[in-house]
């Protein structure tokens, strides 16, 4: 593998030029089945890009708190890892990909009765009733917020809009709820782990939120801005394969074979991207694909990989320069 030096001056001009390549790009659409994503300005677009020893890059609304949606999955995932250790997901929930859509109840049957992993919804409201303190709503609501700001180095907030949209249209996260509990793969209350799960993903963040909790796990579960370690390092690798083969549902595989980071999506429009050891990603723009990623945010995140070689599978390895 050839090693290489970047600067930080390229990863800047890398970052501005993937954001200024992408900002134009027309296609997709809002999350048209939840009223509060569908009604999001679609022309809203930020790229943050954060560095190990904490340097940030942000273009365009970086500070504009969008819908987290799936892309909770993730700090949830590490938080019952940090809680309960890495193998309790892999026995409990599982670490498969579906290949099918993130809200499909086929693949909870396919997979007989397992959850498969828990960044699709089944596993991600299984991961819910994982959360410790178990039966205090409150408390593992607390759990679940103070995890994603040590993540972040800030707080999120809760769109409290949203929740009452997610809330009264969430017929399909029901079902696998009581699905789940038949097969014995939920671990509390399920009303409550339901609820944690829709609150999470009504939770208010920025992109330039995302890149940190994305350079929190790049850098061992240190945070770049605190300076904090907010899990054991070995939860790093855990979390970012989760990540790489599933991150962006059916369209993972493609995803993967054209960019080459590990990325997860939301509906909300918000893409998370990880490369190890290097640095984080996120992009925000709410009109989506047919699978519910966004379409400007993959396109701004993968110009940024590609201008630098460094995507995870790529033969040269490019070293930051501090």
């Amino acid at each position: 593998m050839k090693n290489t030096i970047i600067t930080k001056d390229q990863i800047q001009a890398a970052a501005q030029a993937a954001y200024e390549k992408s900002k134009d790009i027309k296609g997709g659409v809002n999350a048209h089945y939840i009223p509060y994503l569908a009604n999001i300005n679609p022309d809203l677009f930020g790229l943050s890009v954060t560095l190990p020893d904490g340097t940030v890059y942000n273009y365009g609304d970086t500070e504009y708190k969008f819908g987290i949606e799936s892309v909770s999955k993730v700090p949830t995932a590490i938080l019952v890892m940090r809680q309960q250790g890495p193998e309790a997901v892999l026995k409990n929930i599982g670490a498969d990909a579906t290949g099918l859509p993130f809200n499909s109840i086929y693949a909870i049957l396919l997979e007989n009765d397992h959850p498969s992993t828990p960044l699709v919804n089944a596993g991600a409201i299984s991961a819910c009733s994982m959360v410790l303190p178990a039966g205090d709503s409150d408390a593992k609501w607390k759990a679940i917020t103070d995890n994603i700001t040590d993540l972040c180095g800030s707080a999120p907030e809760l769109i409290d809009e949203l929740y009452k949209s997610e809330s009264e249209t969430n017929f399909n996260n029901r079902a696998i709820s009581w699905l789940l509990k038949d097969y014995n793969r939920i671990y509390d209350d399920v009303p409550m782990s339901l609820d944690l799960y829709t609150r999470q993903c009504s939770l208010g963040i920025t992109a330039s939120q995302l890149s940190a909790m994305a350079a929190t796990i790049a850098s061992g579960g240190i945070n770049p801005l605190t300076k904090k370690r907010i899990f054991d390092e070995v939860i790093s690798p855990k979390i970012t394969s989760l990540i790489a083969t599933v991150g962006f549902y059916q369209h993972t595989g493609d995803w993967l074979y054209t960019s080459g980071i590990p990325a997860k999506s939301g509906v909300g429009g918000g893409v998370l991207g990880v490369l190890p050891g290097k640095l984080g990603i996120a992009a925000f723009a709410p009109p989506l694909d047919d699978a519910g990623n966004s379409v400007k945010a993959q396109a701004a995140v993968k110009a940024f990989v590609e201008k630098l070689h460094l995507g995870v599978f790529d033969t040269v390895n490019p070293v930051i320069q501090y």
